[in-house]
């Protein structure tokens, strides 16, 4: 009720730019185009953690982008989703195109008509979706699928990491205490390295400051299609072969929108999993991840000479 209600009145009284607070805007043209109309880059933390991937985002934190994903994160601006997911599809696409090794990297990959590109949004602990009263990644996500899909690029969301246990708020954390506190807290919930299969894995979250988060996801995807088929203390729906079972337990805005925006239709390309996804699905049926894309990353991670 939170989510719809505060989506209806951003829509009907827009208050100020998420951005930089001019009236009577939810965000300004200037801030839009500081948000997206800058080259997409790679991004690497120091130090960069291990079995990250590689990792493109939209815009540097800082300034009015990190006051835009802290209005729509912090204090329920909903309708910036739309210009973040802008901002987050163009980083999932840049990183699909400079995968090494992918299918057609480098040239205009994903191909239009082929498999769907799976967006693996980092999930939020229960007790910040509930003090926030939505999820800010998969929200963000959403808007990007939807992007993705108006561009001609099959896409859509699978949320299907749990957090196993509780983990420490991580603002005061240095980047080796937030590995510590991060190591073993995600899991992919039952059914869903089968979903994972269907497409290339893009790990998807609005910020990257050290990485650890994201570092933690690719662990978990790469854990669950090794054959663990469930974990202890992981629950919670998955879609089925149709994708029409809310992939998040809960009747929140992201999960009807996300049963919306998934495709309802089997899967009828019978070809072995290494002809659909070359370098991300192996023939065993071992799911990797392409990449991992932000809509910001710290200044710091665009300033090192490696991109």
């Amino acid at each position: 009720m939170r989510g719809w209600w505060q989506d209806l009145t951003d829509l009907v009284l827009p208050g100020e730019c998420g951005g930089c607070g001019v009236l009577r805007t939810v965000l300004c043209a200037r801030c839009r185009a500081v948000l997206s109309a800058g080259a997409v880059h790679r991004v690497r933390p120091v130090p960069e953690p291990s079995g990250l991937p590689w990792v493109y985002a939209a815009a540097r934190y800082a300034d009015e982008v990190r006051a835009v994903l802290l209005a729509h994160k912090e204090r329920g601006a909903l309708a910036l989703a739309g210009p973040l997911g802008v901002a987050l599809a163009g980083a999932v696409y840049a990183g699909l195109r400079g995968v090494p090794g992918s299918a057609g990297a480098g040239v205009a990959w994903p191909r239009r008509g082929g498999a769907p590109v799976l967006l693996v949004p980092v999930p939020s602990g229960r007790r910040a979706v509930r003090a926030r009263g939505h999820d800010p990644a998969r929200r963000i996500a959403l808007a990007a699928a939807g992007e993705l899909r108006r561009r001609g690029l099959p896409a859509r969301v699978a949320g299907v990491l749990r957090q196993r246990r509780a983990v420490a708020d991580q603002s005061g954390l240095n980047s080796r205490q937030r590995l510590a506190n991060l190591a073993g807290a995600l899991a992919v919930a039952p059914g869903g390295a089968r979903l994972l299969r269907a497409g290339p894995v893009v790990l998807v979250d609005d910020v990257m400051t050290t990485g650890a988060s994201l570092a933690e996801a690719a662990r978990a995807v790469r854990a669950a299609s090794h054959g663990s088929r469930r974990q202890p203390g992981v629950t919670g729906p998955i879609w089925n072969d149709e994708g029409t079972s809310a992939v998040y337990r809960g009747e929140t805005w992201e999960s009807r929108e996300e049963q919306n925006v998934g495709s309802r239709r089997k899967r009828t390309d019978r070809r072995p999993a290494r002809q659909v996804n070359a370098g991300v699905v192996g023939a065993d049926g071992v799911v990797d991840v392409a990449c991992a894309a932000v809509v910001a990353a710290s200044p710091d991670s665009f300033e090192i000479n490696r991109n």
